[in-house]
């Protein structure tokens, strides 16, 4: 392809996702890396010279040669960056979460809008094959659970971990039921950083189903699941492997497993990441909005920070553990309240629990 047809991109921020931005452009013959920036001049020298760019140490001296650019650098600098970025017509790919608050993410969508620029927000497990196999088969669930689990890594310790790692799943959640939330109930507790390093919220949604959400950072196995329980199936959700699994009956009666039948969708091996960037050059080049647009990345982000104002009102740490939700108080309640509206759904389905 020649240059002149290639889009001209930028990577802001030379960090640990920067650094896989920097990986998959790189090898993507629709797009010209133009250059690498980051305040740490060693780090985008360092991945200039692996992957055949050009190092920065100032956006200010990257952007003007720039048609798109993906913006990794730490949360509280997303708005300066990303307004500087729009308002000399450069197409963003902002990290998530869109913005520190309500106000900055508002600042970006409305700069997106007056320059015409396309926006994306950075929420790579929408573009997951595992997780796009999963919509295909969700029908009026009635109870998800999911998971989001791993070490600590000090690159986000200015954020808790509701805000860098729970924000997937809420994202994915608010996509995948399209309700309002009724209720939620959240609690959470700061280990190593001045941040919650273990979060858990309970949503109820007005459709009526209800989910069960966990994000840690102090876990040293990393694990990321969801698990999702409708009227005839179960969907199991690997994120990692990439994997689906659907338990379903075969029979208006289920009296043994052998009247369960499950099913391993085949599922086309894809990197989220590059998947993520194809769709913003798709969105560039089509003037389309994207599926993780500046709306979608506000709403997320609203309903993060109100899970995070409810955390310090419940944290696990309080002297006062009275002022934590019952249902909190055991963490077996949690099991419990699945196991009831698992019983609820084989009862509803006409299985027999035996």
């Amino acid at each position: 392809m020649n240059n002149k047809n290639k889009i001209k991109f930028g990577v802001i921020g030379a960090g640990k996702i920067g650094a896989y931005h920097v990986r998959t452009l790189s090898k993507m013959p629709e797009v010209e890396l133009v250059g690498i920036c980051d305040t740490n001049h060693v780090k985008s020298q360092m991945l200039a010279w692996k992957y055949n760019s050009i190092a920065y140490k100032n956006y200010s001296d990257l952007l003007p040669q720039l048609e798109a650019a993906v913006i990794a650098v730490p949360t509280e600098f997303h708005a300066e960056v990303g307004l500087k970025a729009m308002e000399k017509g450069i197409h963003c790919l902002m990290e998530k979460p869109i913005a520190d608050s309500e106000d900055n993410a508002r600042r970006l969508i409305e700069m997106s809008e007056k320059t015409r620029t396309i926006f994306q927000v950075g929420h790579v497990e929408r573009f997951n094959p595992a997780v796009i196999e999963a919509f295909k088969h969700i029908k009026k669930p009635k109870f998800i659970a999911i998971e989001r689990l791993g070490p600590y890594d000090p690159r986000v310790a200015g954020i808790g971990v509701t805000l860098d790692l729970m924000i997937h799943d809420l994202d994915i959640l608010l996509t995948m039921l399209g309700s309002e939330i009724e209720s939620f109930e959240a609690v959470g507790a700061n280990l190593i950083s001045t941040h919650e390093d273990i979060s858990n919220v309970r949503l109820r949604f007005k459709s009526g189903c209800m989910a069960d959400v966990t994000a840690s950072r102090v876990t040293m196995e990393r694990a990321r699941k969801m698990r999702i329980y409708q009227e005839d199936s179960y969907i199991s959700v690997d994120f990692v492997s990439g994997r689906v699994k659907i338990y379903k009956r075969k029979e208006p009666v289920v009296k043994s497993l052998e009247d369960i039948e499950v099913i391993f969708p085949k599922i086309e091996k894809r990197e989220p990441i590059r998947e993520e960037l194809y769709h913003l050059i798709d969105c560039i080049n089509h003037s389309k909005t994207p599926v993780p647009s500046g709306e979608k990345g506000l709403k997320a982000l609203r309903l993060v920070l109100d899970i995070v104002d409810g955390l310090k009102r419940y944290e696990l740490s309080s002297k006062h553990p009275d002022a934590l939700p019952s249902f909190f108080r055991s963490i077996s309640d949690i099991g419990k309240a699945a196991k009831v509206v698992v019983e609820e759904t084989i009862n509803n389905a006409g299985m027999d629990k035996t």
